[in-house]
């Protein structure tokens, strides 16, 4: 599969270090692409749930592909969220292409775009922090049980579900949350004076024109990698939302020669300390 250019990649909520990530297919997504800027717009490292130590070698793969980004003069964006907030008393730090940060506004073709997670409109997130992680450990433990139930009827030859999309779309008060969280986000760009307002959070990818009182701006979500595998590309000037397809992949994707076998063990052994480190600092 060729390389595609892309102007600017936005990707969040990988959850890397949950059983529900998809870190086997972002590394596809991630290996097709030929990137000049990456946005990671928050949730990327889920620190929330480390405590229970998984961490495969697909998870340490993506990680090691974003350094390659980074060694190869990628500017690289690391947007802080919630279940990776502890990184947020490291913010402004920047080490070649790669920045750590809370927001970011760019300048696109003429045009000024806002990027942040989300989390700041959650209310859960703001009142009740337990509950949120609570639910999060739910959460993953609902998109394991899906992924059995769909492991399931693939052997039956009937098509996956979600469990996650479909109890979403039943309770009114989800479809309100997200409805309320895109408009605030809009609302507060058309005020700021931003043509788009980027986001993540609610696993909701989307990109349409929301119009207020005072004025109009382009909402974009880059959804996420459990549920929906989806990220957003800016393109000659144009943004659209990508949606993984495992078609348009091949089966086993060979290694791109990241690092030599010495600069593999030691850019492994330096995640490692930091990963060690973010766990040491969980409450």
């Amino acid at each position: 599969m060729a390389k595609r250019d892309v102007d600017l990649v936005v990707i969040s909520d990988v959850h890397l270090g949950t059983y529900g990530c998809h870190a086997a297919e972002l590394l596809k997504y991630l290996k097709s692409i030929r990137p000049k800027t990456i946005i990671l717009n928050g949730d990327i490292i889920d620190i929330w749930q480390f405590s229970k130590n998984y961490w495969p070698e697909t998870h340490m793969k993506v990680v090691r592909k974003i350094m390659k980004f980074i060694g190869e003069g990628v500017a690289v964006h690391y947007l802080t969220g919630n279940h990776d907030e502890m990184l947020r008393k490291f913010a402004d730090m920047s080490m070649g292409t790669f920045q750590l940060q809370n927001k970011l506004v760019l300048n696109l073709d003429g045009r000024n775009a806002w990027f942040f997670h989300g989390d700041i409109f959650d209310v859960t997130m703001q009142h009740s922090k337990w509950l949120a992680k609570l639910g999060a450990v739910g959460y993953d433990s609902l998109i394991l049980i899906n992924s059995f139930v769909n492991w399931l009827l693939k052997l039956a030859g009937r098509e996956k579900m979600s469990f996650s999309k479909k109890i979403k779309a039943r309770f009114k008060d989800a479809v309100k949350f997200i409805n309320d969280f895109e408009t605030t986000a809009a609302g507060l760009a058309v005020e700021s004076g931003y043509d788009y307002v980027v986001c993540g959070h609610i696993h909701q990818p989307e990109q349409r024109l929301i119009k207020t009182d005072k004025g109009s701006v382009t909402y974009l979500n880059s959804g996420d990698w459990v549920e929906n595998l989806t990220a957003l590309e800016y393109h000659a000037q144009s943004w659209r939302i990508f949606r993984y397809n495992a078609d348009d992949f091949s089966a086993d994707e060979p290694e791109d020669g990241a690092f030599s076998d010495a600069e593999d063990l030691k850019s492994k052994l330096d995640v490692n300390i930091l990963l060690q480190k973010m766990r040491s600092e969980i409450v």
